[in-house]
């Protein structure tokens, strides 16, 4: 279906100059205009069905695994739909949602809110509490730990010296690349050309790297302090 088509005398996005909106069905969001399309796009297209949040699922396991999205014809397959149309309207609806687009050739590959996840408002860890079935709001962990990607590394923690912060040995702690930070930041630091990762201090005048683990004495850098960047996020994986 052309969704280029429009009534005469209609702006984009509106129909005899009512303006046309997604449906919240499948998402928060609301109230965003959908441009360019007919009165036929919106009645077959313009609204997401329970279903989809599966669909999306599989297929988000599918690039998880590949790192590239299937074929219509897979998409199906994966899916449970027989018809070329019904993957079609439901790859349609994903698009309009922002989960999927195209790239220049007409393959797909993952929209804005492909990675986002699934945020319950709290978890106990005490006493057990009610759990809800859906949540509430989604997160994108590449958007909620990463604000400037192009100054943005991930590096390997090796050690315990930074335990007492929670930072374990074997995590991965997201760092923005600087040349300067504030006091008590977790600092990414080069000593003798090595790597160290420490809590930024002042002692008696003068910059140190304090530990986080009462085993391992203070650095007190004899020349000026190298700083690669600071930690602005951390996260394991219990796999």
């Amino acid at each position: 279906y052309s969704n280029d088509r429009r009534l005469s005398g209609s702006a984009p996005g509106e129909i005899g100059s009512v303006p046309i909106f997604h449906s919240n069905a499948c998402s928060p969001a609301s109230h965003r205009p959908l441009r360019r399309i007919d009165r036929r796009t919106i009645v077959r297209y313009g609204r997401c069905v329970p279903d989809d949040r599966q669909y999306l699922g599989r297929l988000q396991d599918y690039y998880a695994k590949h790192r590239v999205l299937p074929s219509y014809a897979r998409i199906g397959e994966l899916v449970g739909l027989s018809s070329k149309a019904s993957v079609a309207e439901m790859v349609m609806r994903l698009k309009g949602e922002r989960f999927l687009q195209s790239t220049p050739d007409r393959r797909l590959k993952p929209g804005a809110r492909f990675f986002e996840r699934p945020v319950a408002e709290h978890v106990r860890a005490g006493m057990p509490g009610p759990a809800a079935d859906t949540a509430a709001e989604t997160l994108a962990i590449d958007a909620h730990l990463v604000s400037n990607p192009s100054r943005t590394v991930l590096i390997k923690v090796k050690g315990d010296s930074m335990v007492d912060a929670g930072i374990l040995d074997g995590d991965t702690v997201v760092v923005e690349k600087r040349t300067s930070a504030d006091i008590g930041d977790i600092v990414v630091a080069i000593i003798d050309n090595e790597f160290t990762l420490k809590h930024l201090a002042r002692e008696k005048g003068r910059i140190v790297l304090r530990p986080a683990n009462k085993a391992y004495p203070v650095i007190r850098p004899k020349d000026d302090l190298e700083i690669f960047g600071v930690v602005v996020g951390q996260f394991r994986s219990y796999g």
